[in-house]
């Protein structure tokens, strides 16, 4: 079984075979994937990837209107949680985008919407993790909407990795076992654009 990264974590195997790159539509799964993917930059995904039930339980299960709620004195307590990442700009700009979330559904786009509004289609299937870019020019446009929409902590290559976890681009290697599951996926869901 060739997986695009070997370890030995059978979290992160499990991440890689049953969750990164299939699609994810809906605006809270969205939203914690951006919100993930914000907080891991500079940090390793792994640190990442074993807190999760502890950002879970901290931002009320990434609903975006309890999240949106959160006022200073959440900050403070979030900032003292050590079972996640204690960093008020990451903290802070996990608020702003649940805020930004609401205001984009209010203004009839929601978060699925713009951000599969900058799905790849069809895309050379990346030989090695050498062909694995940082940013994309879709990533760029992306982050650039969503700035201007109200987020924060969303540049180009958290952008672009959040693409990659939600399903938006399909980065699995081409000899990796699970790509042409998630290429069927993706399919489906661009295909039909309500699902």
């Amino acid at each position: 079984m060739i997986r695009c990264w070997e370890t030995s974590d059978p979290h992160y195997n499990t991440y890689h075979d049953e969750e990164w790159g299939r699609p994810v539509r809906d605006e809270r799964g969205l939203y914690e994937r951006l919100t993930l993917e914000g907080f891991q930059s500079g940090l390793s995904w792994l640190t990442i990837l074993r807190k999760r039930d502890a950002f879970r339980a901290a931002f009320s299960d990434f609903d975006p209107d309890a999240v949106a709620r959160f006022g200073p004195k959440d900050v403070e307590r979030l900032l003292g949680d050590a079972s996640i990442v204690r960093h008020r700009g990451k903290i802070e700009a996990a608020i702003a985008n649940a805020r930004a979330t609401l205001l984009l559904r209010e203004a009839g786009t929601p978060l699925d919407e713009l951000l599969w509004s900058a799905a790849v289609r069809r895309r050379k299937a990346p030989r090695s993790t050498a062909d694995w870019t940082a940013t994309t020019p879709e990533s760029t446009a992306l982050s650039k909407r969503l700035r201007a929409a109200g987020f924060r902590f969303v540049g180009p290559t958290t952008v672009h990795a959040a693409m990659q976890a939600c399903g938006i681009v399909n980065d699995h290697l081409a000899t990796c076992w699970v790509r042409r599951a998630v290429e069927a996926e993706r399919a489906s869901v661009l295909t039909d654009p309500l699902s």
